[in-house]
Formats: structure tokens, sequence, C-alpha cells
């Protein structure tokens, strides 16, 4: 046999280095990476790297998340503003540290901050400043304007609005009525869906309002039998009065800002989607003036309490288009730009929303298209083509037929992608349409305290049948696979989320025992659902907002309700806090456990 060969003292300690070289790299390759989720490897040596701790513990309630994988859970931690984790107690404790706070919920309900889908927010907010014409009858209209008007200098413009005919009976309310107590002072009051305005006569002097006066497109100027102007100034008329009111301030804007953002908190309102100062008749550039004299002026200096999406008329696409090519859409945490607003029509209440059959009380009346659909389709076109998110206003049966066949036709062109297209309101859809949000993937943003208003007038306007076959379909929107995102279009209606889901639940205007269309009512889920994760979807928002799931912000509302089972029953609870990035934005009581 061969003797073995002698193997070098040199050639062994090579060996033994090789063989500990390979357990090295293998260690590095595999266990530090274990090590690292804890440690870390500075120059000298190795230190304990802090874990993440949580800031604020949420235990002992019951919250419903909105996220499919865990509807339900009763704690969660938060750290820099955002969830790190839902669960039990026992599964978000390990997460204290020294300086963690606990907030004991003692069993109450939690909820997502709420996404109100449609707002005119700073326009809300000038609006708690002026004559509030809301829910009042014809004789308080009168005594509310006289005692404003007794506080004001000669000259200056009274403002207000909110008012609804159909609360004494229908009657539109004319110059006439006003002219006596305001004889030194310019009068505008609009109704309360924005579609149409009151003004006095020194109103429509100063605007040279007259019997020749001809109506613009997409407008009308009411008149008597005889010619004279009513008063009454319908969609793109208004701009007649509107261009001869003086600015309002910077520094009335961003008081109104404050205020309307205080108060959307007190209603467990964390993020707003906001069309802005932008209604027929209204100059595109406030939508702009807004966004640098007011939102970015908050955010710079720390007094954002709300998050906001906005949206900007369609005609100011390009500018859209460049701002968010600069800056993305995201320009902070509070402040994000959305997409393009536009018009299809007017409102149900002031006549002017576009049907297929005309107005009972006016044979001859169809609504108003308030556009050139021409000329929105191409606008839609480029915005869309450019990745802009595009919203157009549609409350006629005939006007959301219009813009869901125009989104057709603007998908088919640019290609199949996630546009998420929307219709603000979708009150009044023909036999078939409901169908059409869903293959179409449209959302339909509703506002369902809008019917409690407009359930008798719906039926005198448009006759029982037709009211009760195509209004507010929110079942039938959700049967067909559709996507609903629910909101208060404040200051047209009151910002209520609480109540406009009691309202999606039931359907029962004031006065009546039974729902107006009962079929068309939807579940708790569903209308929650509309107010959180669904609205956040709806503006491109649910990887921030929307749900109470780990990695996105801590917004959420504490509610009344002390279990599921007694907030199940009617949705009644009221807001007990309200909470953005997890701090304390609202407290109705100013005391926490802490």
């Amino acid at each position: 046999m061969p003797k073995p060969k002698k193997v070098s003292g040199e050639r062994i300690f090579v060996m033994n280095n090789l063989r500990a070289a390979v357990v090295v790299v293998l260690f590095s390759a595999v266990l530090l990476p274990l090590l690292n989720r804890y440690f870390f490897l500075p120059r000298f040596g190795l230190h304990l790297r802090r874990r993440e701790v949580a800031d604020l513990l949420v235990t002992n309630g019951t919250i419903y998340t909105s996220d499919v994988l865990l509807p339900f859970t009763d704690s969660m931690a938060i750290v820099n503003g955002r969830i790190l984790r839902t669960g039990n107690y026992s599964s978000v404790k390990a997460l204290a540290g020294l300086k963690t706070r606990t907030l004991n919920l003692e069993g109450k309900v939690v909820l997502p901050g709420f996404i109100d889908s449609h707002v005119h927010l700073i326009f809300g907010g000038l609006q708690m400043a002026r004559v509030e014409l809301r829910g009042v009858s014809k004789r308080d209209f009168f005594n509310k304007i006289k005692e404003a008007i007794s506080n004001m200098q000669r000259g200056s413009w009274l403002l207000g609005g909110g008012w609804n005919n159909d609360l004494w009976g229908g009657e539109l309310p004319m110059t006439s009525w006003i002219d006596d107590i305001t004889p030194h002072n310019p009068v505008w009051l609009t109704r309360m869906d924005g579609h149409m305005g009151l003004a006095n006569s020194l109103a429509l002097k100063i605007a040279g309002i007259s019997n020749s006066t001809l109506d613009p497109d997409g407008g009308a100027v009411i008149r008597k039998s005889f010619g004279e102007p009513t008063g009454l100034l319908i969609d793109s008329a208004m701009k007649l009065v509107l261009s001869c009111i003086p600015e309002v301030s910077t520094v009335e804007r961003r008081e109104a800002l404050l205020r309307a953002s205080n108060y959307a908190l007190m209603r467990g309102v964390t993020t707003v989607v906001d069309f802005g100062r932008y209604f027929p008749g209204a100059s595109p550039e406030l939508s702009w003036e807004d966004l640098s004299d007011v939102y970015r002026w908050a955010d710079s200096l720390g007094k954002m309490k709300i998050r906001v999406c906005l949206y900007f008329p369609v005609e100011t696409w390009t500018r859209l288009h460049e701002l968010v090519k600069k800056t993305g859409h995201k320009l902070s945490q509070w402040i994000y730009l959305g997409g393009l607003k536009s018009f299809a029509d007017g409102s149900l209440g002031s006549n002017s929303a576009l049907f297929y059959e005309p107005y009972i009380d006016e044979p001859l009346n169809y609504g108003l298209q308030v556009v050139d659909v021409d000329v929105l389709q191409n606008m839609t076109l480029s915005s869309d083509k450019y990745g802009l998110q595009v919203a157009v206003h549609a409350i006629g049966d005939r006007a959301n037929g219009l813009i869901l066949d125009m989104y057709k036709s603007v998908a088919s062109k640019n290609g199949m992608r996630d546009r998420r297209f929307r219709i603000e309101h979708a009150q009044h859809l023909a036999p078939g349409t409901a169908a059409k949000f869903g293959d179409q993937k449209v959302v339909a943003s509703v506002q369902p305290d809008h019917l409690l208003d407009d359930a008798d007038s719906a039926r005198k306007k448009l006759g029982v049948d037709r009211a009760n076959g195509g209004s507010y379909l929110f079942h039938s929107l959700l049967t067909g696979n559709g996507q609903l995102a629910l909101g208060s279009d404040w200051p047209v209606a009151d910002i209520n989320p609480l109540r406009s889901v009691q309202t999606a639940m039931k359907r029962v205007p004031p006065g009546w025992e039974n729902a107006w269309i009962s079929s068309e009512r939807i579940s708790l889920n569903d209308a929650l659902n509309g107010y959180t994760i669904s609205a956040a979807r709806a503006c491109f928002l649910d990887e921030d907002v929307g749900s109470l799931s780990p990695g996105k912000m801590a917004d959420f509302v504490v509610l009344s309700a002390k279990s599921w089972d007694e907030f199940a029953v009617e949705a009644s609870a009221s807001i007990e806090a309200t909470y953005v990035g997890g701090l304390a934005a609202y407290s109705r009581n100013h005391t926490e456990d802490m």
C-alpha cells in the first residue's frame, strides 16, 4: 500500500484558516440578518438596537377596523402617528415602553376616522360666519335677514344661504320679500343646494340685471310673466351677481379653514374630499388661490387639523398635471392633490337637474345641461391620458347617462388602467343605469342625507313612479358591484357621518313613518365602509387612510356606545373623541386615561 502523504504544518494552518473563513461567511450570510433585527454592528463591537416602542396603546374596546383581514379587534399600538400593530391586548402590550401612553376605552366602540367624500370646506367655514338659513320657515327667513341687516354698515353685502323653499310649501322667494328691509345693502342668499340664489333689487342693479338680460349658457334668470327678474338666478347665471361681490380676504378664508376643521373633528371626520369654492358661475381660480393662500399656509405653520384631498376645475387640468409632475399627489401628510371636477347639470330643488322626461310642475323643462359634453369629453380625455382622476357632478338620470357614456368612450380610447372615474351625487338613475357603475368601475359618490330633503319634492317634481323607481339607488349600486363613497356635500347638508350612516340604513324622511324605497336600504357595514375604506379607495388614499391597519395613519374616533351590539341596532351614538395621527384632536369631555 502506498504510504499516505505527509501534510506539512504550514498546509494544515492554511486549511484551518480556510475552514474558519467559510464559517465566518456562512455566519454572516445566515445569522447576521436575523441578529440585525435586534442588533447593529458599529465599528467597535455589538450593541443592542432599541426595539420599536409604541407611543400609544389603545386597549379594552371594540375596534372596527374596516380591514377584511381583521374586521374587529380590542387593541392597537401606535407609533409616529401610524398604526404599528392591531390585535388582542397580549399581542400589543409587548410594544409598550417606559414612555408609552395608554388609552383605556372601557369597552367603547372605535371606528376609523370618517372620510367625507364630498365637501366644500372653506366655503362651509365661511357660511358658518354668515346668515344661516338652513331649516328655517318662511317667517324665520324674513326675521333672520332683518336681524342680520340691523348690525351691518350701509353698502356692505349681506351674504348667507341654506334656505329650502320646500319647507314652506315650495313657493320660491323673490326680491319683494326682502327689498323693504334691505334698501341700502345688496343681498345674495344661496339655496341649500348651491345651484340657485336670491338677490335683492339693489344687488340686481349693481349686477346690471334687467328685463333685457339674456340667459347665459347653462343658467337661467327667473322672471315674472312680463319679463321682470324675480331675483332668482340658477347655475351659471349666478356669476352675474357673484362677480360683483367683493373678494373674500385671505384672513377670512384662513379663519374659515380652522373653523370648518374644528367642526369636522367634532363630527368624527378626519379626512375630507374637498371640491372647493367651485360652483357653476364661480371663478376656477378660487380653488387654486385656496391651495396657495390657505392650505399651504396652514401646512407650513403646522395648523392643519384634518387631511384634505383637493379637486380642481377640469378646465385647469394642465395646471394640475404640471404640479403633480413636479410634486406628486402627496404634498404632505395633510394635503393630497386628488383630481379634477366638472358639472353636467344643476339640482333637483332648482329644477335644473337634467332628466330624460320633463318636470311635472314644469312640463316644458327637462333641466339644464350646464356644460358642452364634447368640450368636457376632450378635457376628460386629456386629463385621463396623463393619469389624472376626473369627477363630474350629475344628479338627473339623463346627466348620469351622459357622463357614464363619456367615461366609457374615454376609457376605450385611452386603454385599460385603474382610473376610478367618479360621479358626484348620482341621485336619479334610469332603469339599468345602476349596473353600469359596476361594469365600468365608476365610483358613485353619494350623500344619503340629501334624500331626507328630496323625498317629498322628488315625488312632486318627477311623479311617484319616477321618483320611487330611480332615486338614491344605494343597494342597487352595491348589488351591481359598484363602489359607494359616502359624504355630506357640506354646507349643502350638515357634516354628520353618524346621522348619514343612519339615513343610509333607514331612509326615513322627516314626517314619514316608513322608509322611502326600503329596498334601497344598505347594511351598517356597507354604510361604514362607504365612509372609510371605500371612501379612501375612491380618491386613491387607501394606502394611508380608510382602515385601522398596520402602516396606515392612526386616525380614529371613539364613540359613546359601549358595545357593538348596542351600536349596531341603529348606529346610534355620539362622538366622544377624535384622534388624528394618534393624537387627540377633539374630546367631548376633555378627559382621557393617558
